[in-house]
């Protein structure tokens, strides 16, 4: 018997109570080999390109500002040679030419003569500085123009080259049958904790019965371009229609075994699945990936593979996707979350009841969570409309439903209680393991996990660890034995499961582990804190935490 979260996204999915006037099967297609490794490839590439193609467009942002302020520059010196030739111009004979008053029968003028002189060659001197100036500025300005159209181009032939993996990707989700999709959604071998781990189970398990539905019926899901006019749609397929009977664009029905079956777009099958395979990824400020995410970088890594290509800031999601009537969210969408329902600061994708999929800051990682209200919402797939007035511009970035900066931010330092726990209080089904009998919060471990896999690609084996979460009981007996080298129990940020402490040559300054891990720890969010540094307040090479920890 299906319940909870699985029953609510099956009936979303598959149990509309009426067939719709035009039903039948689509016609399946052979899988690709390979097609969901194949789309996480292409999305890959696409991140990267499109990464490239910012890069190249801030520098030629920049170039076009100094080419800007230097002819500034050159405007002002202009001016000032103009004034400078007016006043020459506007002068008489003897001030320009004062040595021409020198004379042998008035030597007592000399000095006044010669003064005059000196004045003028100032004059002139100065001129003609500001002459050189603007030459050279003039110079500098179109070497500026010159970097800046460079720029450009590399920048426009990176979103070239964006754009060719977004369709490449369009082209292999109408090869991802809905089996293979199924498979790759449950592919993430999540680290959570019971509770959490229990909420992604039920709507990756959802999500696979809504597919394995598909598959039964012999149903390829069609392309986004084929769904998103109600009225022209693909043999055996009709329109869904919402309460008030108004047809909703970018899905359709079909009939199947005595029932009907919502039909959503192949791109958001790809996307949807791609986000489930996600689950426990670190949530990381500023990230899209791969080794960790914030909010809007998730999204827009997601609909990568859907074929989307969506900038990283939320706000900007919202501009360029079609708003959804209320009555008529359907999975895949992006729902916002707002401040006063103005200002967008979190954003996650729907999938099923009040559960959207998301990397938000208060769950530290990719996860399933409820959000309150799901009206702020704008389908990927349907050629963009005009956004409603929400969002309003925000002066601060979007901080992912983190009620303070977050881990691995280079914000803070944060106060590192979480939970409402205690230090060295926290319940073991709150933890998850790193190997026995290591453990931390779930997305440090996430962290940890990824970053031990990396140090083990490097090394030849995984990270070296001797302490990770200490309870208090442990916390009171490292102190009696250790008291100069420990913390006061109940003060130790191991009491918080966010702190490890390494060794295999992590443990030394000096050592190339130590350099690997002062090079690369910050991709998963980890941190060396100031006091621990080779001159620090209390020097401890092995000490490492997951973020800037107060």
């Amino acid at each position: 018997m299906v319940t909870g979260a699985t029953a609510t996204i099956v009936a979303l999915l598959g149990s509309i109570a009426q067939p719709p006037t035009e039903a039948g099967q689509v016609a399946g297609q052979a899988q690709a080999p390979g097609t969901a490794t194949e789309l996480a490839d292409a999305a890959a590439r696409y991140r990267t390109a499109a990464d490239t193609a910012a890069r190249h467009a801030a520098q030629a942002q920049q170039a076009r500002d100094a080419g800007a302020a230097v002819l500034a520059e050159v405007a002002a010196d202009r001016v000032a040679v103009g004034e400078i030739a007016t006043a020459a111009y506007q002068r008489s004979a003897d001030e320009r030419w004062p040595l021409a008053q020198l004379s042998l029968h008035s030597p007592g003028t000399t000095g006044d003569v010669l003064h005059a002189q000196g004045l003028a060659e100032q004059l002139t001197d100065d001129r003609d500085a500001r002459v050189a100036r603007v030459a050279s500025a003039a110079v500098r300005a179109a070497e500026y123009t010159d970097a800046a159209t460079a720029a450009e181009a590399r920048a426009a032939e990176a979103r070239r080259e964006s754009g060719e993996v977004l369709a490449e990707v369009r082209a292999l989700v109408t090869d991802l049958d809905p089996l293979t999709a199924a498979s790759w959604a449950g592919s993430a071998g999540a680290t959570a904790s019971p509770a959490q781990a229990a909420d992604n189970a039920a709507a990756v398990t959802g999500w696979q019965e809504y597919l394995t539905r598909l598959a039964v019926a012999g149903v390829t899901p069609p392309a986004a371009a084929e769904l998103a006019d109600p009225d022209s749609l693909p043999t055996g397929l009709a329109a869904l229609r919402d309460a008030a009977g108004t047809p909703v664009p970018g899905v359709a029905l079909t009939y199947a075994a005595g029932s009907t079956i919502t039909v959503l777009p192949a791109e958001t099958v790809a996307a949807v699945s791609a986000g489930f395979a996600l689950l426990g990824r670190p949530y990381l400020p500023g990230r899209s990936g791969p080794d960790g995410f914030d909010c809007g970088g998730f999204t827009s890594a997601v609909w990568a593979h859907g074929g989307f290509g969506l900038p990283a800031a939320p706000a900007a999601q919202w501009a360029q996707g079609t708003p959804v009537p209320e009555g008529q969210l359907q999975v895949g969408d992006l729902v916002f979350t707002t401040v006063g329902g103005t200002t967008v600061d979190d954003v996650g994708i729907y999938v099923g009841g009040r559960s959207v999929l998301s990397a938000s800051a208060d769950r530290w990682q990719v996860a399933v969570r409820e959000v309150p209200d799901l009206r702020a919402a704008v389908r990927v797939t349907v050629p963009t409309g005009t956004p409603a007035p929400l969002p309003a511009a925000s002066p601060t970035a979007p901080t992912c439903s983190a009620p303070v900066p977050a881990p691995g931010s280079d914000r803070a330092p944060v106060d590192p209680a979480w939970g409402g726990f205690a230090n060295g209080r926290i319940p073991a089904d709150q933890l998850c393991s790193i190997g026995y009998p290591h453990r931390l919060r779930c997305d440090a471990a996430a962290a940890y996990t990824a970053m031990s896999a990396a140090y083990q690609a490097t090394f030849g084996g995984p990270l070296c660890i001797t302490d990770s979460y200490r309870s208090l009981s442990a916390q009171i007996d490292a102190h009696a034995r250790k008291p100069r080298i420990t913390a006061v129990p109940g003060t130790s940020n191991h009491g918080w499961a966010l702190a490890v402490d390494l060794c295999g040559g992590i443990n030394r300054f000096g050592t190339v582990q130590s350099a690997w891990m002062q090079a690369n720890a910050g991709r998963w969010g980890w941190v060396h804190p100031d006091w621990a540094q080779a001159g620090g307040s209390n020097p401890e090479p092995w000490h490492w935490e997951y973020g800037a920890l107060a």
